[in-house]
């Protein structure tokens, strides 16, 4: 993964639903022509939808064809609001299962310089708003895989500190929903934060600030940076006002309890540069 002030270029699809596995994802296909962020973004925009399977209302795979080129993208209409979920014992109030987190997701990620996070964009599909997001071809495997196999890769450091990155990412969205299923890697070793339908809580606290240990720094100072006007230019309605407030004050919160660990620990141990 690399930070960069710049929006991603390269994007995946995340699964289709809670509990949906990637494990039946293709194996890597045939090397296809890059293309540049404008470009896939009109494909998922305007290319012709040839072929539909997978769910009904909630998350469905698609090809999209556009004369030229052809791939697939997963089309998320999942749009679900209640005031509580759950059992008696574990009610999560104001409870928030939406497709437009997806966007929001990737439209922050390339605020913070991450390239991890898949495109998506707002698109009508049968009469309906949904998330239209790239397809990934190259998945290795996802996290509840490389676990029981006890992977690492060819760089065990690098792999671990992509971790430490999801960690700080979720944290800042509120990320309720993080398995293994939604953790992907693909044959190059890079990680994919995938399904953020269920993040981007208003709530101001912070989950588990005790996995919070280092932090990328380009991550930490382009969080410094964010601010309500910056955000809100690149987000258009993929976030309410309430959702951005929350998001801004657990920004303040992580990065105080960054700064707090370095002057405990010092920078060495805190900060960390992933190429």
């Amino acid at each position: 993964m690399k930070f960069a002030r710049r929006l991603v270029i390269l994007g995946i699809v995340f699964i289709a639903y809670p509990g949906a596995a990637h494990a039946g994802q293709e194996a890597a296909a045939p090397e296809r022509p890059a293309l540049t962020a404008k470009q896939m973004e009109a494909f998922l925009l305007k290319a012709r939808i040839t072929r539909l399977r997978g769910g009904v209302t909630i998350a469905r795979r698609a090809t999209l064809v556009d004369g030229t080129f052809t791939h697939d993208a997963q089309i998320q209409f999942v749009e679900i609001e209640r005031p509580a979920s759950g059992a008696p014992r574990t009610v999560k109030p104001n409870f928030k299962d939406l497709w437009r987190y997806n966007i929001a997701a990737y439209r922050l990620a390339g605020l913070l310089g991450m390239d991890n996070v898949p495109m998506s964009v707002e698109r009508q599909v049968e009469g309906k708003r949904a998330a239209v997001t790239w397809w990934i071809d190259d998945v290795k495997m996802d996290e509840k895989e490389r676990l029981r196999r006890n992977a690492t890769g060819p760089n065990p450091v690098r792999m671990s500190l992509q971790l430490q990155v999801m960690q700080v990412f979720d944290e800042l969205i509120q990320n309720q929903d993080r398995n293994q299923g939604n953790i992907l890697w693909t044959s190059d070793w890079k990680m994919w934060l995938i399904d953020h339908t269920r993040a981007f809580r208003s709530g101001e606290g912070l989950l588990r600030p005790d996995l919070l240990t280092r932090c990328e720094r380009g991550l930490l100072e382009r969080m410094r940076g964010l601010t309500a006007a910056s955000i809100a230019r690149v987000m258009g309605d993929a976030m309410t006002k309430p959702e951005l407030i929350g998001l801004l004050a657990r920004r303040d919160r992580i990065v105080k309890h960054f700064d707090d660990r370095i002057a405990k620990y010092g920078e060495a141990a805190v900060l960390f540069t992933l190429d």
